[in-house]
């Protein structure tokens, strides 16, 4: 989506321990950016968070306040990468389901901490024990799921589960491993920033940080270290204003970022077509949510003759500036998720614009038109609603514009009402609303992508809030499909599950996906290459450790 005028989110990230506190100079002003003896001496990223008077804090559990080179001084157990969601193994070389509720992993051997200290098993029984302790730090939730993590031996851990825990594998697999001998000596690690020297077993170190610029430096004994082609990340806080920004991102100033730029080929690609370059991997599903509880939208043959009804190349290339793809009706993020799709999906589920199609689909389910080409609904009255968006999203309302022109090109009677994001949260949440968009899915947790707006458990009736199934969906088969998708670790009924749950989605429609939210994402070759991209999507960019592990100085 484009609803932001600009942002860094970035890709990467940064972090800080103060300039007086760690008495480094920074590298702020270096200008020698070449690569000698097949390593890049330095990497410009985009801002390192903080707010405008960013302090430093290493803390990796303090997700408000913490700079992002943590993410690159701590590592997880597995690595699960966000283009096609596969467990890349990372601390733990493997894992085993032992039952539905016991989880083994098996930890990496040969692996230090950047004091020199060896990691173990011990490190991260010790680490969910602390989160256990500490609930505030639990930002994963894990702790909702579990009942115990031990150690066996140095590479060993069990996770005990209360209940089928297959549903949270992602979350425990992405906890970052703190070092027992550092932590445990800290009274309250909830208000810890770490600011001094972090310890950690990831790819790079704390090296320096002032207000303007974060830098880290490579880990010459990281446990994958050969990969490791980039001797310093160089984090530069964002100025006030997102022109700015787009000014250095059109002149090379930074290697990567990832901020919203209107007309990016022009304002960045058109001024060095050989090097710079973007890829916006698609994120969220962002859909029709149609309030199930009305006519005409509890009827499956109206939810279906609407899924041909929306031009869809129209607001990807008018209201989206180019930036997104069509959704697929699946519900998954598609070409990324693509193994989780059911074979013979004509063009993954993509539905494609066919105004013909949708009118005779209307007529073929009952909702004729009158002499005055009004679509009727079942209790012969011209079918009138209204398509709630918020007036500040720019970018939704020209979809919307779109979306209502289709409508009433189909004889429906569809008014706009645009309140503030504010007031259409709670409409929608309610229930108060005919049409709306909303957003779901996108992650790698395949049970929460289906079960956020599927699951009956999390709807409420009309007038009550709604925890997450907004549309309010009711469905018994649903409902046994998302248990299954929770419980059970095997890999094929995860997949029959989800193939289910697809099929939901294509045929009783309780959701019209229309485009994927877009993942800001800009890079320069000059220096380096080996970004992701369209043509080699083996992560996306903000996947930054899986990044880091494949670029190498350009011509090599």
């Amino acid at each position: 989506m484009i609803r932001r005028p600009w942002r860094t989110t970035l890709v990467a990230v940064a972090a800080s321990a103060a300039l007086v506190l760690t008495g480094c100079t920074g590298t702020e002003g270096a200008q020698n950016s070449s690569a000698g003896s097949g390593m890049i001496d330095f990497l410009n990223y985009g801002d390192f968070g903080g707010g405008t008077t960013p302090k430093a804090n290493y803390n990796p559990y303090l997700d408000a306040t913490k700079l992002s080179a943590a993410d690159y001084i701590y590592e997880s157990l597995m690595y699960v990468e966000t283009y096609s969601c596969k467990a890349i193994p990372w601390l733990a070389t493997s894992y085993q389901w032992s039952d539905p509720k016991t989880l083994v992993y098996t930890i990496r051997n040969g692996v230090k901490w950047n004091d020199g200290q060896a990691f173990s098993a011990k490190d991260v029984e010790f680490t969910f024990n602390m989160l256990k302790k500490f609930d505030v730090l639990d930002t994963q939730g894990v702790w909702t799921f579990l009942s115990s993590v031990k150690a066996d031996g140095d590479d060993k851990v069990t996770f005990s589960f209360k209940q089928p825990g297959a549903s949270a594998f992602t979350q425990v697999s992405g906890v970052k491993i703190v070092p027992e001998h550092v932590w445990s000596k800290v009274a309250d690690p909830t208000t810890f920033v770490n600011a001094t020297a972090p310890v950690g077993t990831g790819p790079m170190k704390l090296k320096s940080f002032n207000p303007r610029q974060l830098v880290v430096e490579r880990n010459p004994d990281y446990w994958q270290a050969d990969k490791i082609k980039v001797n310093e990340l160089r984090f530069n806080k964002a100025d006030a204003g997102g022109q700015v920004e787009q000014l250095k991102l059109s002149r090379g100033e930074y290697d990567t970022n990832a901020m919203f730029v209107q007309d990016i080929k022009k304002a960045y690609v058109d001024r060095d077509p050989k090097h710079h370059h973007y890829w916006y991997a698609p994120g969220g599903v962002i859909s029709v949510y149609m309030n199930l509880t009305k006519a005409p939208f509890d009827d499956v043959g109206f939810r279906k003759a609407l899924t041909t009804a929306f031009d869809d190349k129209q607001v990807i290339d008018k209201a989206q500036l180019g930036y997104v793809t069509q959704a697929s009706q699946s519900g998954l993020v598609v070409p990324g998720q693509k193994d989780w799709l059911p074979q013979g999906l004509a063009d993954d589920g993509r539905i494609g614009y066919d105004a013909a199609a949708a009118d005779k689909a209307l007529t073929d389910a009952g909702y004729t038109k009158d002499s005055k080409g009004r679509r009727l609904g079942k209790d012969g009255k011209p079918i009138s609603f209204s398509f709630k968006v918020p007036g500040s999203y720019v970018d939704w309302v020209a979809a919307a514009d779109i979306l209502i022109k289709n409508l009433q090109a189909l004889g429906i009677t569809v008014s706009k009402d645009t309140p503030t994001p504010d007031a259409n949260n709670q409409d929608r949440a309610t229930g108060n609303y005919d049409m709306t968009f909303g957003v779901f899915g996108g992650g790698c947790n395949m049970y929460a992508n289906f079960a956020d707006p599927l699951n009956s458990a999390r709807t409420a009736p009309v007038g009550k809030k709604a925890a997450s199934n907004e549309i309010r969906w009711q469905d018994p088969k649903t409902d046994e499909l998302l248990h299954t998708l929770q419980v059970s670790p095997d890999e094929k009924a995860q997949k029959e599950a989800v193939a289910g749950l697809v099929d939901i989605m294509m045929n009783q429609v309780p959701t019209i996906p229309i485009w994927y939210g877009a993942k800001w994402f800009q890079y320069d070759t000059t220096k380096a290459e080996g970004w992701p991209s369209a043509d080699d999507p083996y992560a996306d960019g903000g996947n930054g450790q899986v990044v880091l592990t494949h670029l190498v100085p350009a011509g090599s």
